[in-house]
């Protein structure tokens, strides 16, 4: 894999040289589909090591992206996603090594049937193939698109963006050498070598030879993606995930699980935009959140009847209008939008309005109430007294996962090695012909 070595600058060169990447990684895939988990987990062992000994020149060249990105003014949410510590880089190896301790998806029967006529049917679990990742910032995502699309018998085509050009730079070396040393087809992960957003564009046109294509990042790049594509397309989009707050909820459980997903980590998808509170339980509930937020630095869009009960109260915090465009808004920042609903039903269509289908809880005593809740909100994961931080694969129990899914077609939520799978029907038989 020779990644981010020279920038193509004529049409035709960038052109012939996606085609002939998209070509290597179709190959590729056609060998990784037969190949031993022994094989893919050596790879994956291979890798843990050879980010342990690029340690330092990951540092490093992380440390010019990011002090390039500052000076490009990229926002306080990227750079943050963007930055690599000793911490981050020994969480990207364990990554890598829970993948490797997974069981192989490849080969798993999911159907056997058996017809009158002594046809033996399964339906088993295959690679998708050729999967390419275009995704923005986050360099672990590198890695993690590596080890689970090889652990699922895929090839890879990864497209960073230009804020972490260097830092992929050093992870593609070691992807690359992990390749060599394991003796996995060239080609298996290759990385795009430029940031001329034009490859994107031509990779997007090679249906004959990538088979699915996964992007992760802002609203606009999404949007880009799913207007040039000609493969089909499954949607990591925008977290704007809510709380509501029951008439019928533990106060103390409540604060506990919005301070958590709001503040825990605000720049994530999975962290809270929203609050819905039950109008019956809002003028005892809303003070003392409000306050409990303001205190972990939040600041609160509220709608006309929360200002109010603030007001009644004496909060002495600041009072933010909210819009209706607030409650569609993902900040990635400790802001949140507050309204008053007036029942479970109320709740639900707010959700339904303003979410994204990503992550969404319910806090209540009320079962009756959370079913409803748990049945009608249509989104990639419910909860029902638990945080949405917990939309993760790891927290799941998938390993790394290659991103969020908010689509519905193919994989729904947290996207791991399972959902990396198709299948096919293979059908036995001792000579049966139709008549």
């Amino acid at each position: 894999m020779k990644v981010l070595e020279n920038y193509m600058s004529k049409e035709t060169d960038l052109v012939k040289q996606m085609e002939q990447l998209a070509k290597k990684a179709k190959a590729a895939s056609l060998a990784l589909a037969t190949i031993s988990d022994a094989n893919k987990n050596d790879f994956l062992e291979q890798l843990a090591d050879a980010l342990e000994k690029n340690r330092s020149a990951i540092l490093e060249a992380n440390a010019k992206d990011v002090e390039m990105g500052e000076s490009l003014a990229i926002g306080k949410q990227m750079v943050s996603r963007l930055a690599l510590d000793d911490a981050k880089i020994d969480a990207i190896i364990d990554g890598v090594k829970d993948i490797r301790a997974l069981k192989d998806p490849v080969g798993e029967i999911l159907e056997l049937i058996k017809r009158p006529n002594q046809l033996a049917i399964q339906k088993v679990r295959v690679p998708i193939g050729v999967v390419a990742v275009i995704y923005e910032s986050r360099p672990n995502v590198t890695i993690d698109c590596a080890a689970l699309c090889v652990k699922a018998g895929n090839a890879v085509i990864l497209r960073g963006g230009r804020e972490a050009f260097n830092t992929n730079k050093i992870l593609a070396k070691a992807v690359e050498e992990a390749i060599e040393s394991s003796g996995l087809p060239e080609g298996a992960v290759q990385m795009v070598p430029t940031v001329n957003r034009e490859a994107i564009k031509t990779l997007l046109k090679l249906n004959r030879y990538i088979d699915c294509v996964i992007p992760r990042g802002g609203e606009a790049l999404i949007e880009f993606v799913i207007e040039e594509s000609k493969i089909p397309v499954i949607k990591h989009s925008k977290g704007v995930c809510s709380i509501y707050i029951d008439k019928d909820a533990d106060l103390d459980m409540a604060e506990s699980i919005l301070i958590n997903a709001k503040c825990q980590n605000p720049a994530v998808c999975n962290a809270a935009e929203n609050l819905f509170i039950h109008k019956n339980i809002a003028p005892k509930a809303l003070p003392r959140l409000a306050q409990a937020l303001h205190e972990k630095g939040v600041e609160l869009r509220l709608d006309g009847v929360c200002e109010g009960i603030i007001l009644c109260n004496d909060i002495n915090i600041p009072l933010h209008p909210a819009t209706e465009m607030d409650f569609h808004t993902e900040y990635l920042d400790l802001i949140l939008s507050v309204k008053i609903v007036s029942s479970v039903e109320d709740a639900i269509r707010a959700v339904n309005t303003y979410g994204s289908g990503h992550s969404d809880a319910i806090v209540t005593e009320d079962e009756e109430a959370a079913q409803k809740f748990l049945k009608s909100v249509d989104s990639a994961a419910v909860y029902w007294n638990a945080s949405t931080r917990f939309t993760d694969g790891n927290q799941f129990g998938f390993g790394a996962e290659i991103g969020i899914s908010t689509d519905k077609l193919h994989a729904r939520g947290p996207m791991g090695i399972r959902d990396l799978c198709t299948y096919k029907y293979v059908i036995r038989g001792n000579g049966q012909v139709r008549e």
